[in-house]
């Protein structure tokens, strides 16, 4: 119930900045990608602040207070802007665990992505704590020995971990070099995961469109001028500290230590870690039917391969034996059922004069066989003068809503589902209009449904649409669920258009197009 709940106000959110930025400017679905923005900033200003840092505990805080004071306008404004893209890089990584488990995707095919990236938010962390040691403040003080204390609870060293902060002259050069180990090791180990944590999705987004990432890295350039980040004074063990101003977004954790106790926090840590660990083995629901390749109508184009959002799909010679000829295997754990596949497949084209109709590669629960049989049978069916086809998807608007005297509306796995020429079929067999709908911009379901949608009726991508087909008969709307009031209206602007004199007799190709 409470899932249900933040699920219901996070997509008014994802909404309210639809309307204010459109999909592909929403941060709120592009948060992945914000994440590798934000780490590349880490890492560019991390390599210059490193090469002035003196790693050593007496210059340490001397250098970063210099960089800030004597060279505000751009050592210390670097130093701000590596700040606060460690707190946005945290943050966004944050909630893009929290969407992904809101919207259940951690079961199935996508468990993998999620078990390599649950730890990516730990290393974020300990990287982040990490980096306000090598200042040596007082916060950097503070955060060292809460650390310290914190370790010490574990029976995993012979002597205490807080003995190197009794004094100042404990804190030695070989300590801090370790702590440089910390936070630039740790960096390179989060780069290394995130890698793997990508290796199942193709065509990853790693960075965020052109617009998006100049205003997110001008939102925090802006910060670092206006809010510049300075030290708070040298760390001193032989005064006792005072009230410090910490970052609570990254040192929230020693608050929560001293609040309870060091037992009480790794407790609470390893179950959250065991939580989210266990979450895509603890809910078990009926596995989709997936994809199935046709040795005798795969080709061997690719396009299948190619156009697969998960990377489900490898290429292996075909058992016919001819030299260079290839057919398509389907990995039955990665592939995510969505049927894009079967949009991208030459073979899918409804002319073709197979009875019945058999692509190269299809989805059992949907074949694009039946589709062509349902779609014959609703046009002949509907009484209408104007006769209106609705092809959407099942995780988009209620493409069922839609039906009525004059329209047939068709809900497919995955908008992407659909091959470009059933389109120019539905027409020819004496449609006034097509709608075509899916999830919202930058927001489908499988990723890329929407996109190479949108390439193929373009005509920028196989199989396209081919320009002979009227585009005035054509609505292309994305929509969620809620989003139905737009489907009606391009509904209601096809019915304005003149009803096709009689239905043009269908020639069916016995190849592909």
């Amino acid at each position: 119930m409470m899932r249900e709940s933040v699920l219901a106000i996070w997509n008014y959110c994802e909404r309210a900045l639809d309307t204010l930025f459109g999909g592909a400017l929403n941060p709120l679905r592009h948060l992945g990608a914000l994440a590798f923005l934000f780490f590349w900033l880490l890492a560019l200003s991390g390599v210059y602040l490193y090469a002035v840092l003196d790693t050593s505990v007496e210059g340490a805080y001397r250098s970063i207070e210099d960089l800030s004071r004597n060279q505000w306008w751009f050592g210390g404004l670097l130093r701000s802007l590596h700040r606060y893209a460690a707190d946005a890089f945290v943050l966004v990584t944050g909630l893009h665990l929290v969407r992904e488990w809101l919207l259940g995707h951690f079961r199935g095919f996508r468990r993998y992505s999620w078990l390599t990236g649950v730890p990516l938010l730990v290393f974020a962390y300990i990287c982040g704590v990490g980096g306000f040691w090598l200042k040596w403040d007082q916060v950097g003080q503070f955060s060292a020995i809460a650390t310290a204390e914190q370790l010490d609870w574990l029976p995993i060293f012979n002597s205490p971990f807080t003995r190197n902060f009794l004094s100042n002259e404990a804190v030695s050069d070989r300590l801090f070099s370790l702590f440089v180990f910390v936070h630039i090791g740790v960096s390179l180990l989060l780069l290394f995961l995130a890698w793997f944590h990508v290796q199942r999705i193709s065509r990853a987004e790693m960075l965020p469109s052109r617009p998006l990432a100049i205003g997110a890295s001008a939102t925090l350039l802006l910060l670092a001028l206006l809010v510049p980040v300075m030290s708070q004074g040298p760390a001193d063990l032989s005064v006792a500290q005072g009230t410090i101003a910490i970052d609570w977004l990254l040192l929230f954790i020693h608050p929560l230590m001293y609040a309870t106790s060091p037992g009480w926090v790794w407790a609470l840590s390893a179950g959250a870690l065991l939580l989210l660990f266990a979450l895509p083995f603890a809910t078990r629901s009926r596995r989709p039917l997936v994809a199935r390749v046709d040795a005798d109508n795969c080709s061997g184009c690719r396009q299948c391969f190619d156009d697969c959002p998960y990377a489900a799909i490898t290429m292996l010679p075909h058992p016919d034996g001819k030299p260079g000829k290839e057919i398509a295997l389907v990995h039955d754990d990665l592939c995510a059922s969505c049927g894009i596949c079967t949009g991208a497949c030459p073979p899918s084209t409804p002319f073709r004069s197979a009875e019945p109709l058999t692509t190269g590669i299809d989805m059992p629960q949907m074949p694009i066989g039946a589709l062509r049989e349902r779609l014959e049978a609703r046009l002949a069916a509907l009484q209408s003068e104007r006769r209106i086809v609705v092809f959407g998807c099942d995780c988009g608007a209620r493409v069922s809503a839609m039906e009525s005297s004059d329209v047939a509306a068709f809900s497919l796995l995955c908008t992407g589902m659909l091959p470009p020429s059933f389109i120019e079929y539905a027409l020819r067999c004496g449609a006034t209009g097509v709608v075509v709908t899916g999830c919202r911009e930058s927001g489908c379901e499988f990723r890329l449904g929407n996109r190479w949608t949108d390439e193929r009726l373009r005509g920028v991508r196989k199989p396209r649409l081919r320009s002979r087909v009227p585009r005035e008969r054509l609505r292309v709307v994305w929509a969620d669920r809620g989003d139905e009031d737009s489907l009606q209206a391009a509904l209601c602007a096809l019915r304005e258009l003149p009803a096709p004199l009689v239905a043009a007799p269908i020639r069916r190709r016995r190849r592909g197009m």
